[in-house]
């Protein structure tokens, strides 16, 4: 299904959408790809943040939860329905790696709360960008410290942005995160102002960026469960499911072209 223009109906329709697909996503990564050691919830709290899919592993023996232990390794964990990265690289069109992080530094200095829900250890987010976070400069402020935070825990991150770039993200939230962490600037393709991308953590933070655009199908993306092992999410059909329960006034709306 092609990706719809939000910006022809009003926040609280997406908001409705939004929630559906927290949903359908959840449910496929829990029924698909996940390990069985994980699991996937839609809106749980963790500390401050409030992501909209978060992946979790099941609570190891290990005091500190949101850490791996010190003897774990990558392949402790991880089994069938992951991808190696050293074997297949994801598809996105873009990479990009960042080793200087003067934001991250300076955020180490402030209070933060350590991100963990049920006591078992957070290991991704799904972040769907709404407009409201790009409405304001302080609030794209607030998404932008979050996700640090996120990365400073060692917490993979897909972020996806469907709202095309304002006055606070003229090149699109990427190139916003990418600034916030002191990288390269990045400025996507004039006719794909949408922005899917996927984040390995801690430093340095390895970046997939897909670029899309109204009327595209949305391609699959990498959730990474460890620096080298990741799975595909299921945007596209996701997608479609959480569409079908938009009121039929607007889809009118949103499948008009102008």
């Amino acid at each position: 299904m092609p990706v719809h223009d939000w910006t022809k109906v009003e926040a609280g329709i997406f908001h409705h959408f939004h929630n559906a697909w927290i949903t359908f996503l959840s449910d496929a990564l829990n029924s698909g790809p996940l390990p069985d050691n994980y699991y996937a919830l839609g809106e749980q709290r963790s500390g401050n943040y409030g992501p909209d899919v978060l992946t979790l592993e099941i609570e190891s023996d290990n005091e500190f939860k949101h850490l791996p232990p010190a003897d774990w390794s990558p392949a402790d964990d991880v089994s069938g329905g992951t991808l190696t990265l050293a074997e297949t690289i994801p598809q996105s069109r873009y990479q990009m790696e960042c080793e200087q992080d003067d934001a991250y530094y300076t955020s180490k200095q402030r209070s933060i709360v350590v991100r963990h829900v049920s006591d078992d250890r957070v290991i991704a987010i799904i972040e769907i960008v709404s407009s409201g976070n790009k409405r304001q400069d302080l609030k794209l402020a607030a998404l932008m410290e979050k996700i640090v935070t996120s990365f400073r825990e060692g917490v993979h991150l897909l972020v996806i942005d469907l709202y095309p770039p304002g006055p606070f993200d003229p090149n699109g939230i990427h190139a916003r995160i990418w600034k916030y962490l002191g990288g390269e600037e990045f400025t996507p393709p004039a006719d794909e102002p949408l922005t899917l991308a996927s984040y390995i953590s801690p430093l340095p933070i390895h970046a997939f960026i897909e670029p899309v655009a109204v009327g595209r199908v949305l391609p699959e993306m990498p959730l990474f469960l460890t620096r080298e092992r990741y799975i595909n999410v299921p945007l596209e059909e996701t997608y479609a499911s959480a569409y079908r329960g938009v009121p039929r006034r607007f889809k009118q709306i949103l499948e008009t072209t102008q």
